[in-house]
């Protein structure tokens, strides 16, 4: 049997994807409660997808020692990632006991005016996710504060996590601490600075156009409802009843944002973090943790580990007194392993390259080139389900291409973000797409439409390219 089969037709190598997409439409469509297969239906039809694509390659002669190095090689590039997730369910636990996600809630709930929450939830995500480069971060920090906020105010999750994602996403692309903003120009074969500069051009019209939207919807939405103060005033009075209410509380969050300005390791900055809410739990929280647990070490445990329910008569205010800690996010993290078998698989049998290599060849002008690379991006989101496969095996697949139409390689650097670091956020079995739904509660078909920032990018690069405006150019282009 050959090690691989880069001579996979076309068709073939669409056929698990096909199959995917099939699937999951299926499941979206006719069942309301998305558990068509139980509770884990995003997981077997992945797996069913990986199971596909080996047997084809089996067929056509792949190794199998071949396909399972891949899978194991696919899994093994997210074990830091699964122990970033594992922290951030211990820091939304520790977080909510030591009441520092209670205070951002009280005092947004006390300051905040429900007709410009949206935008201002833009504003905030967008500095908290340049400051420390991790749509990540801003997620399972502000993000999750947001959302409790926005519920209160009665507005949909769905707005204010596509808001809280536009925002994380706006930040992670122009953030020069970011990994992708790293890593695209590196596959491009660009300059840091000047790929940050390039990405203003489209990502600055984006986040105008979407913070127009945002304060559009505000204008609109009935705040005599949201803003109902009576009910605004219980939920404000429960929490600083249950807390321990103090700005003291924010030195938790700040430590996690100036350490990861910092460029500590994200390991060590959530760390961090959940420990100083331990320290901060045990100090301010007593009551809290005495309605967990007779121990308070046992509740502190209970919160990073386990599932934590704090009593409330408030119905309304019950998500913000609940976590589910580490366990909280096995999900996310069954999804994020199931989706990199898929993706491992595809890559075995050539199917990945295929694809890419066959919209390459496609592209017979400079705009095809554009709709070619934001095609490439979003297909391999959509069958690798990862953000960084889906700038690296197009960045490395178009390089060329760019160089010898005389295109300077920034114009590839930002396609690669605006169609590739943004929209992994718009797929609910993409290890960002899994991330965001775990952390903040709310469904990718939720948030879809308010996330923009998100799908406006790739249509936005493409504008630029199709009337060709700012498309920067070299010198001198290779000979074709």
């Amino acid at each position: 049997m050959v090690e691989t089969n880069n001579q996979i037709s076309l068709t073939k190598a669409l056929i698990p994807i096909c199959v995917l997409i099939s699937l999951l439409a299926y499941n979206i469509l006719f069942f309301e409660n998305k558990d068509w297969l139980g509770e884990n239906t995003y997981q077997i039809i992945l797996l069913l997808g990986a199971f596909l694509s080996a047997i084809m390659g089996l067929i056509d002669k792949v190794s199998i020692n071949h396909i399972i190095s891949k899978i194991f090689s696919s899994i093994k590039s997210i074990a830091i990632p699964i122990v970033i997730l594992l922290l951030v369910g211990a820091l939304a636990g520790t977080w909510k006991v030591s009441g520092v996600i209670p205070a951002m809630v009280y005092y947004g709930l006390n300051l905040i005016d429900p007709s410009v929450f949206l935008p201002l939830t833009l504003i905030v995500t967008a500095v908290v996710s340049l400051t420390t480069g991790s749509s990540y971060t801003t997620s399972a920090t502000v993000g999750i504060a947001l959302v409790a906020v926005g519920t209160a105010f009665n507005i949909s999750p769905g707005m204010t996590a596509g808001a809280v994602i536009s925002g994380a996403y706006f930040g992670d692309k122009m953030s020069p601490l970011s990994d992708t903003t790293n890593l695209a120009p590196a596959m491009a074969g660009g300059d840091l600075y000047t790929h940050i500069k390039y990405m203003t051009l489209t990502t600055v019209p984006t986040f105008i156009i979407t913070f127009i939207v945002f304060s559009l919807i505000s204008l609109n939405i009935d705040t005599s409802s949201t803003g109902d103060m009576s009910s605004i005033i219980s939920l404000s009075d429960t929490i600083s009843n249950d807390f321990y209410i103090s700005p003291i509380l924010f030195l938790v969050p700040v430590l996690v944002i100036i350490l990861a300005y910092l460029k500590v390791r994200p390991i060590i900055a959530l760390s961090s973090g959940v420990f100083l809410a331990v320290i901060f739990a045990l100090i301010f929280q007593q009551n809290i943790l005495d309605t967990i647990d007779s121990s308070d070490l046992n509740a502190v445990f209970n919160s990073i580990f386990l599932d934590t329910e704090i009593p409330t008569e408030n119905n309304r205010i019950e998500r913000l007194y609940n976590s589910g800690g580490m366990k909280g996010m096995l999900w996310t993290i069954n999804l994020t392993l199931c989706a990199m078998i898929f993706g491992g698989a595809m890559d075995a049998i050539g199917a990945l390259s295929k694809i890419t290599s066959a919209l390459l060849e496609r592209a017979k002008n400079m705009f095809g080139l554009f709709v070619s690379t934001v095609i490439s991006c979003l297909g391999i989101n959509i069958a690798a389900s990862d953000q960084y496969l889906a700038i690296v095996i197009p960045g490395k697949m178009f390089k060329d291409a760019y160089e010898e139409r005389g295109l300077a390689p920034e114009n590839l650097s930002r396609t690669l973000e605006d169609s590739g670091t943004v929209t992994s956020a718009l797929i609910p079995w993409n290890t960002c797409g899994a991330y965001h739904f775990g952390v903040l509660g709310v469904s990718v078909p939720e948030y879809f439409i308010y996330a923009i920032f998100n799908w406006m990018s790739p249509i936005m690069t493409l504008i630029y390219a199709g009337f060709s405006i700012k498309i920067r150019r070299i010198l001198k282009a290779k000979t074709l």
